[in-house]
C-alpha cells in the first residue's frame, strides 16, 4: 500500500516523510518558520525539528472546527507548544487531515495565510499523484514480468489476466510482444547515455505504442517490453516492425540510445503473450547473427533459424559437419556461405540471386562450382541446397554461440 495514500478513503495521506519535506519547501520560500500536524495536532513536520513529535494545542481547535485561527504572543503563551503565528486547517475533499502553521506577528503572517495552506494542499496532492504514478509504473513493470516468465505449472493464468484488468487492460485481446534492448550510441556516449531515465525511454515509446490498449515496462537495465495490441491496421505485415525503426530512431535523435527491437507474432491471453514474448525474445538473439545490418527482427522471418537453435547444440555441430565437410575450412568460407544462403532465398535463380548479392553472374557461376567441387555435392539440386542452407544457418549459430553473442 502506497504510504502517501489513505486506505480508507483513497485521498492523499500525510506522512510525516512528506510534511517534513513540505515545512522545509514551503519555509525556505516564506522565510516564516512552518509548522505541520497530524489529525491529532501532534506535530510531524517543522523547520525546528526540536518541535517535532509535540502537541501544537492550538491546532486542536482548529481541527476540529476546520477553521483558521490566528494566536498572540499572550495566546500563544497560554497554550502548550504554541509561539505567536496562525494555524489553518489542511484539507482534502471535505476532510480535515491536519494543520499547517506559520511562526510570526499574526497580522504579518495572516497575509500568507491562505496561499501557503492552498500550496500545502498542492504539494500534498501533488505528492500522492507521484507516488501514485509510480506505483502504476511499478504494477505494469510486474505484469510485463508476470507474461516474460509465465508457466503454466506454476502461475494461475487467470490471476495474471486479473491484474491485466487492474491496469484497463482487455485480458482477452491479442497482442504482439516487442521487446527492447538499449545502450549508449557511440564512444564517449555512456555517461550521458546513462542519465537517460527508464521513465524518459518509456514516455519515449509510448509516443510510438500509444493504442489505449498497449502496455510497455522495464524488464530489466536498458531492457524494454512492449505488449502491442494486434487489431486495426497493426495487423497488416511490417506494420509494426515500422514501428520500432521508428522508435529506435526517435531514441537515438532524443537520448543518443542505439537500440535493436524484436516483434513476436500476436498470442491472445497469458499463454498466447508469453509465446509471443519468447518468440521475440528468440528472434532478438538470433537475428543480428542472420541478418547483421538490421536492427528490426521479426518472429516470421525467423522461423528457420528459430527452429534449427532449438535442437541442442552437439547435434546441430554434427549436422553442419556433415553436410559442409571442409568447406568451413576455407579461407573465404564468409563468401561462400553467403552465397549458398542467397542461393536458396533467391529461388535457385541465378539472375536473381546474382542481383541479390550485388555479383557478377559468372561470378556466382564459379562460387556455386567451387562449392560443389569442395563439399561434393550437386548446389544445382534444391534438395540438396536446402540441405546446405540450413546448414550454413546453423553454423551462423553455432559461431555466434562460441563467441557469446548469443545468450
Amino acid at each position: 500500500m502506497d504510504p502517501s495514500i489513505d486506505p480508507m478513503s483513497g485521498r492523499p495521506a500525510l506522512t510525516p516523510e512528506l510534511a517534513q519535506e513540505i515545512a522545509q519547501d514551503i519555509g525556505r520560500i516564506t522565510g516564516f518558520n512552518v509548522l505541520i500536524t497530524d489529525p491529532a495536532a501532534v506535530v510531524i513536520g517543522c523547520g525546528d525539528l526540536a518541535r517535532v513529535g509535540t502537541v501544537h494545542e492550538a491546532s486542536l481547535e482548529v481541527l476540529r472546527t476546520g477553521r483558521p485561527a490566528t494566536h498572540t504572543a499572550e495566546q500563544a503563551g497560554r497554550m502548550r507548544g504554541v509561539r505567536p503565528g496562525m494555524s489553518l486547517p489542511i484539507t482534502v475533499g471535505e476532510e480535515v487531515i491536519g494543520t499547517v502553521c506559520l511562526t510570526g506577528v499574526p497580522a504579518e503572517v495572516h497575509r500568507f495565510g491562505l496561499v501557503v495552506r492552498r500550496q500545502t494542499e498542492i504539494l500534498l496532492e501533488e505528492a500522492a499523484l507521484l507516488r501514485s504514478r509510480l506505483l502504476h509504473e511499478r504494477a505494469v513493470d510486474d505484469f510485463v514480468r508476470d507474461i516474460a516468465l509465465y508457466d503454466p505449472e506454476v502461475v494461475d493464468a487467470g490471476a495474471v489476466e486479473a491484474r491485466a484488468v487492474e491496469l484497463g487492460l482487455a485480458p482477452g485481446l491479442a497482442r504482439a510482444a516487442v521487446l527492447m534492448e538499449t545502450s549508449p550510441a557511440g564512444e564517449g556516449a555512456d555517461e550521458g547515455a546513462a542519465a537517460v531515465s527508464r521513465i524518459t525511454v518509456l514516455r519515449t515509446v509510448r509516443e510510438v505504442f500509444r493504442d489505449r490498449q498497449d502496455v510497455a515496462g522495464v524488464q530489466a537495465a536498458g531492457r524494454y517490453v512492449v505488449l502491442a495490441a494486434a487489431h486495426g491496421e497493426r495487423t497488416a505485415p511490417g506494420r509494426l516492425a515500422d514501428a520500432c525503426g521508428h522508435l529506435l530512431s526517435l531514441l537515438y535523435d532524443r537520448h543518443g540510445l542505439d537500440g535493436r527491437m524484436a516483434v513476436g507474432e500476436p498470442g491472445a491471453g497469458t499463454a498466447g503473450m508469453h509465446h509471443s514474448y519468447r518468440d521475440a525474445a528468440t528472434a532478438l538473439r538470433t537475428g543480428p547473427a542472420v541478418f547483421p545490418g538490421d536492427r528490426v527482427f521479426t518472429a516470421a522471418d525467423l522461423r528457420i533459424p528459430h527452429l534449427l537453435g532449438a535442437a541442442p547444440r552437439q547435434a546441430r555441430a554434427r549436422f553442419a559437419d556433415a553436410v559442409l565437410g571442409k568447406l568451413p575450412g576455407q579461407p573465404d568460407w564468409p563468401t561462400l556461405r553467403e552465397t549458398l544462403i542467397g542461393w536458396a532465398e533467391g529461388g535457385f535463380h541465378l539472375v536473381r540471386v546474382a542481383e541479390r548479392l550485388h555479383i557478377h553472374r559468372n561470378t556466382l557461376l564459379y562460387r556455386l562450382e567451387k562449392i560443389g567441387k569442395l563439399s561434393g555435392r550437386q548446389v544445382r539440386e534444391p534438395g540438396q541446397a536446402i540441405e546446405m542452407y540450413l546448414a550454413c544457418l546453423t553454423d551462423i549459430l553455432q559461431e555466434t554461440t562460441t563467441r557469446g553473442k548469443v545468450r
